[in-house]
């Protein structure tokens, strides 16, 4: 941890606890600063908020968030990315100028490591993790680690490491709005849909968030991009570093690519397509992603070839299961939009019985209507959305669609519909929160139902 002075007797306010706020607090107390922490869950169910009182050397405010909280004077906002800039307490300091960041630029800032950093729309955690699985193959000295939106806070993870150490950072949207120095060595984009539009307001302002990954890099650094979008290839010129790009259709060949079911470096093969153990094109670009990173950073084809035949997927992200009685479950808890469905589903050959359903934002899902022809036999809705899910596997001549509570209660419903040989997909396609606090917990339920239907344990 580099011993910074750039705020000794700041006056800092962390807006939003949770995990990442709790840790920025305690980073910036230990850097020097004069620290006030604003959360609005009362302080009696309040445990991040609590722990802080009883450690000391803190300000806390608890409660709704009034812009007149900023009226003590600040030198510096640290706010939890996940809180929009329209409400009333951000609004307040953006008026006044005070500089908002978030806690992945305090952790930039005091990391010793080489700071390797993931965006995309869909892919992050899953590229994130084999790029640190393939960082500690082969070293001869120190540690690769993951953390920030993959659910570690950055902060915390970039004290303990040295400058032999590399720092894997998974970093959304709403995380970038808030930097101003990030600059990591190597920077992966892996896509860019349409989402988060609630937060964003436009597409534009979304894209233009995802790229301040690059905008400190250097001709020194490289940007590693998806080269089967144009729209990335135009993108990727706005890069002042080294572009490695990536491609699944084999657009270029001067950085991974799959060509004739072969993964490829340049001209060097890597490894059959068919052996990553992940399922599914979209994880073939996440390999390709991961595989570029990996030999900008010096790793054998073997090292690699290990990482992508053993690693069988984040919890919660087409995470294979178990089987039973000839079905095979996945839990791709994860895909809270249209996108990762889409690609969920096009990574199984089998027919698929689709548990799905969620937060209602507002869209329909005609986009679905082909993918449930090729690939879908019978659906079981739950949620808010249950009944636009319901109109479009209707349009695709699913005969079989059931409602159900929620994903749990829709296992057994789902086993019912199926038979041997079929995948039983939870892929939801929608956010969680009308029903559920987050998706892992809709996954864990979910797991938890296929371990008592089944019988046993998850295998992964």
């Amino acid at each position: 941890m580099k011993r910074i002075k750039t705020y000794e007797g700041q006056r800092v306010i962390v807006v939003g606890l949770a995990k990442s706020g709790l840790n920025a607090a305690r980073l910036l107390k230990k850097l020097g600063a004069k620290v006030t922490v604003s959360d609005q869950q009362p302080l009696e169910k309040n445990s991040e908020a609590q722990e802080l009182q009883a450690e000391g050397g803190y300000r806390v405010l608890t409660g709704k968030q009034e812009p007149s909280q900023l009226d003590a004077g600040f030198d510096l906002m640290v706010k939890n990315p996940g809180i929009p800039y329209d409400v009333p307490l951000i609004k307040a300091a953006t008026d006044a100028k005070l500089p908002i960041i978030t806690e992945i630029e305090l952790a930039s800032e005091i990391a010793d490591a080489e700071l390797i950093a993931v965006t995309g729309s869909n892919g992050k955690t899953t590229t994130t993790t084999m790029i640190t699985k393939m960082m500690n193959q082969e070293r001869q000295a120190g540690q690769s680690a993951y953390a920030g939106n993959i659910g570690v806070p950055a902060s915390q993870v970039a004290q303990k490491l040295t400058d032999q150490d590399t720092l894997v950072m998974e970093v959304s949207s709403f995380m970038l709005l808030g930097t101003t120095e990030f600059h990591p060595h190597i920077a992966v984009l892996t896509n860019i849909f349409s989402n988060h539009l609630d937060y964003h307001k436009t597409r534009e302002n979304y894209v233009r968030a995802k790229m301040r990954i690059t905008q400190n890099q250097t001709a020194d650094d490289y940007f590693v991009v998806n080269f089967d979008s144009e729209e990335l290839v135009g993108l990727s010129k706005q890069s002042k570093a080294q572009v490695v790009p990536f491609s699944r259709m084999a657009k270029t060949k001067a950085g991974a690519y799959e060509l004739d079911g072969t993964l490829y470096y340049k001209e060097d093969p890597i490894m059959a397509a068919a052996d990553v153990k992940v399922p599914g094109d979209h994880n073939i670009e996440n390999a390709l992603a991961a595989i570029a990173v990996a030999k900008i950073e010096g790793r054998s084809n073997e090292a690699i070839k290990h990482v992508l035949t053993t690693f069988g997927g984040v919890r919660h992200r087409t995470q294979y299961v178990l089987t039973s009685e000839g079905r095979q479950f996945y839990n791709d808890s994860k895909a809270t939009d249209i996108e990762a469905t889409e690609m969920a589903l096009k990574g199984f050959k089998a027919p698929v019985v689709l548990l799905a359903g969620g937060l209602d934002r507002g869209y329909t899902f005609e986009r679905l209507v082909p993918f449930f022809k090729e690939h879908v036999k019978a659906v079981v809705l739950f949620g808010e959305t249950k009944d636009l899910l319901a109109d479009a596997a209707k349009k695709a001549g699913i005969k079989t669609i059931q409602f159900t509570e929620n994903a749990e209660s829709g296992v057994s419903l789902a086993y019912q519909d199926s038979e041997p040989g079929d995948i039983i997909l939870l892929s939801p396609a929608n956010a969680s929160w009308d029903q559920y606090p987050n998706f892992e917990v809709r996954g864990d339920r979910y797991i938890k139902a296929v371990e008592e239907l089944a019988g046993k344990k998850e295998e992964n």
